[in-house]
């Protein structure tokens, strides 16, 4: 029979079939699930009786120690995304959970992925039951908490901060996809080098999902009923593209960026202006925003001490604005060198800052007569 989209039987991709089924499967985060540590002492024990948040960047594991705690806890588990679901699916769920407690003493875990996608009206909601113990709450997010979650919300829950994977862990976890004959490729007869499975895993940038997915592609695209397959390097670079740059133009991540450029051009280093320029414009930054952050950095921090620099960043955003990407990267880099390597001078900024503050001093002084003035008749 015609498989559709809807088939049952229609295999899952290989990063949710490698996802790990206990501990011993799971690879990376050592701080958190090591001997000893607290997630593993939680999920030892099988209970959880506080809400946590896991924050860190895509493909780190968040989702998946949501997995094994639900597969351990005693406690009804309920997966929950913010970003298909709203506050009509928390009350059913919430009602659920309440009745589940009532009637058999059973309390609900809601493990809620991309919670910072909730907004304040939403994440209020969870409030009342959290308190009432009601429900658990797991959420997991790529943003900051401290900026994505409500203030009420986050004192009520524990956080949680995974890391980037190392590319040790990356290849590990590629190297039980070859293996594993449940799951993964173990059927097959694959040969694939050391040193490009570190390559693939370089490109995928601590993420570990997008690098399954990758090798799940090179794996298909060879695979033409040949007794053994030979992954090369070639076929891994076609399939990764490039190797994937996180960043968010309105996160935590965008400030923590265009803050480390600031400081590189005021710390007089080109190369590191030079590095930080990049990691915004190859990731898709709007180089009109780091324009317009230029002319202020040139008032701000240098000053008067080269006037020249204010002409500059000016011309830069004309430039920007006339030619566009990906020509006015090499403007936006003459800038920012140039600006890294003027003499550098906050008088301008801390004269200004004084005199507003005498004008709420001082209130609303009258403009003096010029001293030669004279009352016409």
């Amino acid at each position: 029979m015609e498989q559709d989209l809807f088939s049952s039987d229609i295999r899952p991709p290989l990063a949710e079939r490698m996802r790990p089924r206990d501990l011993e499967e799971f690879v990376g985060q050592g701080d958190l699930v090591g001997d000893g540590k607290l997630l593993r002492r939680i999920l030892d024990k099988g209970r959880l009786e506080s809400s946590i948040i896991f924050w860190g960047p895509p493909g780190c594991g968040k989702t998946t120690i949501a997995h094994l705690i639900a597969g351990c806890v005693r406690a009804h588990f309920v997966f929950f995304s913010a970003v298909t679901s709203g506050i009509a699916d928390v009350r059913r769920i919430v009602a659920e959970a309440d009745q589940r407690l009532k009637t058999h003493n059973l309390r609900t875990i809601l493990f809620i992925d991309e919670i910072h996608r909730f907004n304040k009206a939403q994440q209020d909601a969870f409030l009342p039951h959290i308190e009432k113990g009601t429900i658990v709450l797991i959420g997991a997010t790529t943003e900051n908490p401290s900026f994505e979650v409500i203030a009420p919300l986050l004192s009520r829950c524990r956080v949680f901060i995974l890391k980037r994977l190392q590319e040790e862990d990356i290849v590990e976890i590629m190297k039980s996809a070859l293996i594993d004959s449940e799951r993964g490729f173990g059927k097959r007869k694959i040969s694939v080098a050391d040193e490009d499975l570190y390559y693939l895993a370089h490109l995928a940038a601590g993420d570990a999902r997008t690098a399954l997915n990758a090798f799940e592609m090179v794996v298909e695209s060879l695979d033409d009923g040949a007794e053994e397959m030979i992954l090369t390097r070639e076929a891994i670079e076609e399939a990764a593209q490039t190797k994937r740059i996180f960043y968010d133009k309105k996160g935590e991540r965008h400030f923590n960026i265009i803050s480390a450029l600031h400081k590189s051009i005021r710390g007089s280093d080109p190369d590191a202006g030079l590095y930080w320029l990049a990691r915004m414009l190859e990731a898709g930054e709007d180089p009109l925003y780091v324009a317009r952050r230029l002319v202020r950095f040139a008032s701000e921090d240098i000053g008067n001490a080269d006037p020249r620099a204010l002409q500059i960043a000016v011309a830069v955003v004309e430039t920007v604005r006339f030619i566009g990407l990906p020509e006015c990267k090499l403007a936006l880099a003459q800038a920012v060198t140039y600006m890294a390597l003027a003499p550098k001078s906050n008088a301008l900024y801390s004269a200004y800052a004084k005199a507003a503050a005498d004008t709420s001093e001082y209130g609303d002084i009258p403009v003096p007569l010029p001293p030669s003035s004279t009352v016409n008749e």
